[in-house]
């Protein structure tokens, strides 16, 4: 693409959380660098609840980019229609963009998606790459429709998922990267018309839902294998947490687990040492080795730390 065309690229870039700026930084430091950036309003975060920025509004600062934080979908689209765009990219921004939108940039709207469409579309693809077990998964970068991401595909990109134990912030991390680079090799291509989007198939399409704080709750009646599947597909948000019957109201999140394939008649939820001095809890199926917790309040713990100061915990029950 000559330097000409790519000059008069017009990009706005929408994102808002950690996958989507190692997508904003390659743009930032290639020949497609946005002319502006969109963002969700910085928020309260914490106990102290301090207004924080995204992690994208800190980044495009960086870089001296325009940033926009409109409050909802008629702000976004005015903010849009007041600054002449040719291009829109989206990745994770957070509101589903309307038809009036989607109509304004003269070559539409991408979207980078953490998943092989038409799998797992919606907001949590990474979580429940990590819930279902796959050990294949990609990115998908399509050209934006009404509909959830349902668009037709420009490209994808698959990723191996060698580490069985990967976490969703890392999985998250290497899906962004995987994205960002397959967006820039994409681009001139696509401007020119030589890419022609395909349609997704709608028989094979799966859909995932809005995580909320509540569906980080353990159900010690699950089998060992889908609680360690959701440690790692729920950290750092909303964490997976849980109570000990009868006790305190204490909440106990659990950061990092394995599984221990041995059963017992023991009641599931039942707290007990393992012959190698672990902690364990008792599953429907398998035990939960617990590696690293933390108690409300206090700081992540080592299962040995936590024993030293605990040891009553031992034969009572989670639930």
């Amino acid at each position: 693409m000559d330097n000409v065309k790519v000059s008069g690229i017009k990009i706005a870039f929408l994102g808002t959380p950690e996958f989507a700026v190692p997508i904003l930084d390659k743009l930032a430091n290639s020949d497609f660098k946005p002319m502006t950036v969109f963002c969700a309003p910085d928020k309260p975060v914490g106990r102290k609840q301090i207004m924080t920025s995204p992690p994208v509004k800190t980044l495009a600062q960086k870089y001296n980019i325009p940033v926009f934080q409109p409050a909802d979908k008629k702000e976004l689209n005015r903010k849009l229609l007041a600054i002449s765009h040719s291009l829109i990219i989206t990745a994770a921004y957070g509101l589903i963009l309307t038809q009036e939108t989607l109509n304004i940039p003269q070559y539409g709207c991408l979207n980078i998606h953490p998943s092989l469409l038409p799998k797992y579309r919606g907001p949590s693809p990474i979580q429940n790459t990590i819930l279902r077990g796959d050990t294949e998964t990609g990115v998908t970068i399509m050209k934006m429709a009404l509909g959830v991401d349902a668009g037709p595909i420009i490209a994808n990109g698959k990723l191996l998922i060698a580490n069985s134990k990967i976490m969703a912030s890392e999985l998250s991390q290497k899906l962004s990267l995987l994205g960002a680079d397959l967006l820039l090799k994409i681009l001139p291509d696509y401007l020119i018309g030589k890419i022609i989007p395909r349609p997704q198939d709608e028989s094979q399409a799966t859909d995932t839902k809005i995580i909320k704080k509540e569906d980080g709750r353990i159900n010690w009646q699950n089998s060992a294998e889908t609680i360690e599947r959701q440690i790692r597909a729920y950290a750092p948000w909303p964490g997976s947490h849980t109570q000990i019957a009868n006790g305190q109201s204490l909440i106990i999140k659990i950061l990092e687990s394995d599984i221990l394939k041995e059963n017992s008649s023991k009641p599931s939820g039942t707290i007990f040492i393992t012959d190698n001095n672990q902690i364990a809890v008792q599953t429907s199926t398998g035990a939960l080795i617990i590696k690293k917790l933390q108690l409300e309040g206090g700081r992540p713990l080592s299962a040995k730390e936590f024993l030293r100061g605990h040891q009553n915990i031992i034969g009572r029950q989670f639930t």
